[in-house]
């Protein structure tokens, strides 16, 4: 096996993960990398699932029964687990979502219906990147459709990087909102924070960061970041689907109106009128997440036990030899930075004349699991005009062997198709 500097013990991880061992194909051992489209879960985040279906379900806050209590304890204790996972500085700027995409439309609508000076409007202007997914697009073109404001964005370089030389022109006087991702989920780029939210700063803007795919893999720490609201999904590390987070300010928290209404965000309510719980409540209408968010919640325990940092380190390394290994395949074209440097753990290439589907196809039929589109990011696709890409991204679990594989697999299809 290939010896990496950096690398976790795989081995042992993988031992947490009963899917990885799935034989698929005709006897093919699974090899999964689209890890950037969803993570598997461990054991341990299966187990607490498990655990609070079959002993305290119930709803949350509203009960006084001891069911009730314990439920409520746990969801609460997710919260607290969460704003500790991102060095929050008050749990109460912690809201939680069913996903990252809910977490910018809560944003892009609070900006919609707020009064001055949050309000956004026909003499407005919003910022965000040619390289977002379509969750960071969408929302702010609806914003930008009902209130007149008019929608800017930065470009992308020839290697996949953003375009900041008229960073001063995109960024004005003018701009309310400047929201863009913080890794992207096709070219894998790192974007250069401080230099974007610093000039945001300067003209007074509001800044959001879409951290789908960093907060799986790189310690987030929102006090460092400075940005006014942060927003993430669950499913994507190691937690379920249908819990996200929404982090922000507090003082924006308190001053902003909420989305959606209806249980629970309510302190009282007349047919005449209603007032409004103090957030994080104020955003979360309804039964919440509960089950969901006990399942992030021991997804941070278990990510938290073997280190971000160390995660960090060990993406690093497999990136960086999955970069080296790709670059060996004929008419192989990755799309987006060709160095371990400032990128994340997600490699979107071209191969030849061959469509990324039927790629991705038979490499299906070798037991190997990538992503094959344009991943909700299609703007790049058009950028650099192609139709499609394949996707292999990688995470805590991922192995030497089985980029390796993704090449020999690649190798096939290059035969396959002559």
């Amino acid at each position: 096996m290939t010896q990496l500097p950096g690398l976790l013990d795989v081995e042992a991880i993988r031992k947490d993960f009963p899917v990885l061992d799935r034989v698929v194909h005709d006897g093919k051992k699974l090899v999964y990398l689209d890890n950037a489209a969803t993570s598997q879960k461990p054991r341990q985040v299966l187990d607490a699932l498990s655990e609070y279906y079959e002993r305290y379900n119930a709803n949350v806050h509203r009960g006084v029964h001891v069911l009730a209590e314990e439920a409520t304890a746990l969801y609460e204790g997710a919260r607290d687990k969460v704003a500790a996972f991102v060095n929050a500085p008050s749990r109460d700027e912690v809201i939680f979502t069913k996903n990252a995409s809910e977490s910018l439309n809560l944003v892009a609508n609070m900006l919609g219906w707020a009064d001055e000076p949050y309000r956004v409007d026909h003499e407005t202007e919003i910022v965000i990147t040619e390289m977002e997914h379509h969750s960071n697009i969408v929302p702010w073109q609806l914003l930008a459709q009902r209130t007149g404001a008019k929608l800017k964005w930065f470009g992308l370089t020839d290697d996949g990087r953003l375009d900041l030389s008229n960073i001063d022109e995109i960024i004005t006087e003018k701009t309310k909102i400047v929201s863009f991702v913080l890794v992207s989920n096709i070219l894998g780029t790192v974007n250069p924070v401080e230099t974007i939210i610093r000039r945001a700063q300067e003209v007074g803007a509001l800044v959001c960061i879409d951290a789908s795919q960093a907060a799986p893999h790189m310690p987030l720490d929102v006090q460092a970041l400075q940005a006014d609201f942060v927003a993430f999904t669950g499913h994507k590390m190691c937690g379920p689907t249908g819990i996200g987070v929404l982090w922000g300010r507090q003082e924006l928290l308190e001053d902003l109106p909420p989305f959606l209404g209806g249980g629970e965000m309510i302190e009282t309510v007349s047919m005449h009128s209603s007032t409004y719980a103090p957030a994080p409540h104020k955003f979360e209408a309804g039964t919440p997440p509960i089950a969901q968010a006990v399942g992030l919640g021991a997804a941070i325990d278990y990510l938290q036990s073997i280190g971000m940092d160390k995660i960090l380190a060990h993406e690093h390394a497999l990136t960086e030899y999955a970069v080296r290994r790709l670059t060996e395949v004929p008419d192989l074209r990755i799309i987006g930075p060709t160095t371990a440097e400032d990128r994340g753990a997600a490699i979107s290439f071209t191969l030849g004349d061959i469509h990324p589907h039927d790629v991705g196809q038979v490499l299906d039929e070798q037991g190997i699991a990538v992503r094959v589109g344009h991943h909700c990011a299609r703007p790049v696709c058009l950028r650099y005009g192609i139709p499609a890409t394949t996707r292999a991204s990688f995470y805590l679990y991922s192995s030497p062997a089985e980029i390796d594989a993704l090449v020999d697999g690649l190798e096939h299809v290059r035969n396959f198709f002559g």
